[in-house]
């Protein structure tokens, strides 16, 4: 325990990129006690709101709280959002220097309405699409500045756009003439040759079955299929390791042709918005701190663990991170 804390503090070193897609995450909170006689419709009685970093924005913060250094690369509309999204990253202590604005592209914003723990709706504020030649280009521009800053690549895919096969090979090629691993939280519909030539593949069970070509029909059978579902994807799509994330079955790494199972930590699960991108944060930071894969896993599982149990896209600090090893190990 008392060796994995000390390698806790090597996370503060890091210096992590980010690039994928970014937007708001906007809460409306209240009680409901009846039923609109309108429609068959829960009344929400709101009693606080709240903005938050969402997306890829959320990885960001989730690096600079767990200690280390981080710069956003994305794209925002030229709008009121965009504005509340830069005054948050600031906050977090994110450089946003490389955001590229594209005035035909609204800041992407998600409300969600809720009662306590509950969410009752969600409704999105968005454009799904790729970007323009000009402004894929002042984003590789961007990548290609703001990496001679930083350690590593994180591609956090939300397929709304920013991350096409194009856009996603020549970060790559980028990061390789550059000797600068690239770490990549997959999409469940994006194909996987588009991630072809990461270092690092951490998709969750149900994004490594569809990348692997397998049905969800199949899920329930997971566990006795992991390992080929593992080996699949790192010959299909070329990659160094997997990490392929299991909820409560703990996670399953993937390297030099062998696996192995980490458990999880989770004391309790209100919300697992966002535990994805505490994972790959905190993952990448390990992984360049020097650490094996498996106690980056452990690291990152215990992260993860610690968002889970709040509501909403929250980060977890160093200081939480360390308590987690602390109680759990």
């Amino acid at each position: 325990m008392n060796d994995l804390i000390s390698k806790v503090e090597k996370l503060k070193n890091t210096s992590i990129l980010v690039v994928g897609d970014v937007g708001l995450d906007e809460y409306v909170m209240g009680k409901v006690h009846r039923i609109s006689p309108e429609a068959p419709v829960p009344i929400v009685e709101v009693s606080d709101e709240d903005v938050r970093l969402g997306l890829s924005a959320n990885v960001t913060q989730n690096i600079t709280s767990l200690g280390g250094k981080t710069i956003l690369v994305s794209v925002v509309g030229a709008d009121e959002a965009a504005e509340s999204l830069k005054k948050l990253l600031v906050k977090q202590k994110v450089n946003i220097e490389y955001l590229v604005v594209d005035k035909e592209r609204p800041t992407t914003r998600k409300l969600r309405v809720m009662s306590g723990q509950y969410h009752l709706v969600r409704v999105d504020y968005e454009r799904r699409k790729y970007l323009s030649d000009s402004i894929q280009q002042k984003l590789l521009t961007s990548v290609e500045q703001a990496l001679t800053k930083c350690d590593a690549i994180i591609l956090q895919d939300y397929a709304k756009g920013v991350l096409s096969e194009t856009t996603i090979q020549s970060i790559i090629a980028i990061a390789k003439k550059a000797k600068k691993s690239v770490f990549v939280d997959p999409h469940r519909t994006t194909p996987a040759h588009y991630y072809r030539g990461a270092t690092l593949l951490k998709p969750n069970q149900e994004e490594a079955m569809l990348l692997a070509g397998r049905a969800l029909d199949d899920i329930r059978g997971i566990s006795s299929q992991i390992n080929e579902v593992g080996a699949e994807l790192m010959k299909k799509i070329g990659v160094e390791k997997i990490v392929i994330t299991r909820g409560k079955d703990g996670v399953s790494l993937f390297e030099n042709g062998t696996s192995k199972l980490i458990p999880t930590y989770a004391r309790a699960v209100f919300d697992v918005t966002g535990a994805g991108d505490t994972m790959i944060a905190a993952l990448a930071m390990s992984s360049m701190a020097g650490l094996s894969l498996e106690d980056s896993c452990l690291i990152a599982n215990h992260a993860a663990g610690v968002v889970v149990g709040k509501v909403g896209c929250v980060p977890c600090s160093i200081d939480e991170l360390i308590e987690s090893i602390q109680t759990l190990t």
